[in-house]
């Protein structure tokens, strides 16, 4: 199959003397098979005759994949170089917001992926918005981590960890027992757990360090009552304080583990901050995606969710800061440097967590703020 640019090309030509064309078409003919060839061995079984369906579609629509989130803007690149006959075009509109937008176009949809907060993806599942699909390593994945089919699965995952500015902070915890201690009056700075999905997160991690588990979420609202009542909470945040954690304006924040990584390598705080994933627990927050039922192009969005999936898209999230979700997979040596092995974290059962929400929000807003 010759790709849509070059049969264009020669459309243009049948201007030309004839006996060019055969010329042309002898070229055009080669450069194809060239272009379809991969570079290095096959990732998967099936990977060049994927790719050759995939290059016939010509693009895939990945929605939600904003490029300076998770490393997608370098992933798209390694895609690209190693695909070069698909186009990828992308959007960033929230994980809500992407289930609604599939949900008003599924007579048509616009879209060949979608990626969002896992919860988001299971929400997707009961609009019956996406397909099945199981890429590459999917059986890898912890149970809690994928729908049965494969109407979404994770493919990274952010964790929870203590962002010290060690300018600041009188000392760095390395425990949920060391954040209660009297070093940390007024330091630590989280997220409403009734508002945002980190702040859900972070109590289901303090539950975890505390005794509790998917059916028992009292512990992790008591010790965050005690964090209150020690002193050491500064304020809770109704958004992202990464900004103000930049500028100096927070001790310690309880948040998620890469943007600690990215204010230390990348936005300028240098060995002032360090990054700790407390000791007793955390909690890994899965990150999915999902094969859009009917869209316009099955085969490409296909490859696409394969090549994320695979050892060498797994890599780029590393290198983004965030883990993947494959385990074990061999992560390029940089990136191992920044995000060590840790094996206190655990994976959260998103459906137990849906259903545990109102007791959270409830039970916090009861316990610290006494209403």
């Amino acid at each position: 199959m010759i790709p849509a640019s070059i049969a264009r090309s020669l459309r243009r030509a049948t201007g030309k003397p004839a006996l060019l064309v055969p010329l042309l078409l002898a070229v055009a003919v080669m450069l194809a098979g060239s272009a379809l060839a991969l570079t290095g061995p096959e990732l998967y079984p099936g990977e060049q005759a994927l790719y050759e369906a995939a290059a016939k579609e010509g693009m895939v629509v990945s929605f939600d994949t904003g490029p300076t989130w998770a490393n997608w803007g370098t992933m798209f690149r390694e895609f690209k170089n190693r695909y070069p006959l698909v186009e990828i075009v992308y959007n960033d509109l929230g994980s809500a917001a992407t289930v609604v937008a599939l949900d008003k176009a599924r007579n048509r949809p616009q879209a060949d992926t979608a990626y969002y907060f896992a919860a988001s993806g299971v929400d997707a599942v009961a609009k019956d918005v996406v397909a099945p699909f199981r890429p590459v390593n999917f059986d890898r994945l912890p149970t809690v981590f994928r729908e049965p089919e494969g109407r979404w699965f994770t493919i990274h995952q952010l964790t929870i960890a203590f962002l010290v500015n060690k300018k600041l902070a009188k000392s760095v915890p390395q425990s949920w027992r060391d954040l209660l201690g009297p070093d940390h009056k007024n330091a630590v700075v989280y997220l409403d757990p009734r508002s945002t999905g980190q702040g859900q997160v972070i109590v289901f991690a303090a539950n975890f360090a505390s005794g509790g588990d998917m059916e028992n979420v009292k512990p992790g609202i008591e010790y965050l009552a005690k964090l209150h009542k020690a002193g050491n909470v500064l304020r809770i945040e109704g958004t992202t304080p990464y900004a103000k954690f930049l500028k100096g304006e927070i001790p310690i924040w309880i948040g998620y583990e890469n943007d600690g990584l990215k204010a230390k390598y990348v936005d300028g705080m240098g060995d002032a901050v360090e990054v700790v994933i407390p000791k007793e627990a955390s909690v890994a927050a899965p990150y999915a995606i999902s094969l859009v039922k009917n869209g316009p192009n099955p085969n490409a969005g296909k490859l696409w969710l394969n090549f994320v999936m695979t050892e060498m898209g797994q890599g780029v999230f590393a290198k983004g800061f965030v883990r993947p979700s494959v385990p074990g997979v061999k992560l390029p040596e940089d990136a191992a440097r920044v995000l060590p092995a840790a094996p206190q974290v655990q994976p959260l059962d998103l459906i137990k967590a849906a259903q545990r929400k109102a007791e959270i929000d409830q039970g916090w807003a009861k316990s610290v703020l006494g209403g």
